[in-house]
């Protein structure tokens, strides 16, 4: 109920400012409440802490990406090409908002072990978006029909996730999107991608 209040999203995209500009701990309720344009004790009409924003935030924006995703995927019919979207879609998503980027590649990454597992929980929908690509890229032969579905979305999460935080760590200075096609070119022959399949 409470994402339907005027003031979540607001204090929601202030929060992922605030939290990218001076880091995590250092991001107080305080400041997000003046970059959100509320009063302190509002904050605590929405979350319980800082903990519950940084999750909360992380559920809104992955979850409205993952619901995104699906249906761009949804209308593709080979996996070599679903994978791209996919690809495409996560590199696109985060190079259009910087300061998502890096709240997503680095301060979520130096949070707790009970926040982390509640941020593992948020990942499951992305990765049973890459579970069914393998799965279908298996099924049509596209992909090594022999593949373990859990290393392969190991290897194409990490991939794309170490893509981006290198990009983040080299201070944005290239273009993310210019790795697309070297990255799905990498993925698809990691998974026993024939060119023949395409004939």
């Amino acid at each position: 109920m409470k994402r339907n209040k005027p003031k979540y999203m607001q204090i929601i995209d202030a929060a992922v400012t605030v939290i990218a500009e001076n880091g995590y701990h250092a991001a107080q309720v305080s400041r997000i409440a003046k970059a959100a344009g509320v009063a302190d004790g509002t904050i605590y009409l929405y979350f319980k802490n800082k903990e519950d924003i940084l999750v909360s935030l992380f559920e809104e924006k992955m979850g409205s990406f993952v619901g995104e995703l699906e249906n761009k995927i949804s209308k593709i019919s080979t996996a070599s090409e679903k994978l791209h979207k996919l690809v495409e879609m996560h590199f696109h998503h985060l190079a259009s908002d910087h300061h998502l980027a890096i709240v997503t590649q680095l301060e979520l990454r130096q949070s707790n072990i009970e926040l982390r597992v509640r941020i593992n929980g948020v990942l499951k929908g992305y990765l049973a978006v890459v579970d069914h690509i393998v799965k279908t890229g298996m099924e049509s032969g596209e992909f090594n029909p022999g593949l373990d579905v859990r290393l392969a979305r190991q290897m194409i999460f990490g991939t794309i996730d170490e893509t981006v935080t290198s990009w983040i760590m080299n201070d944005q200075k290239y273009d993310l999107l210019q790795l697309v096609n070297p990255v799905h070119q990498l993925l698809i022959n990691g998974c026993g991608y024939s060119q023949s399949t395409l004939k």
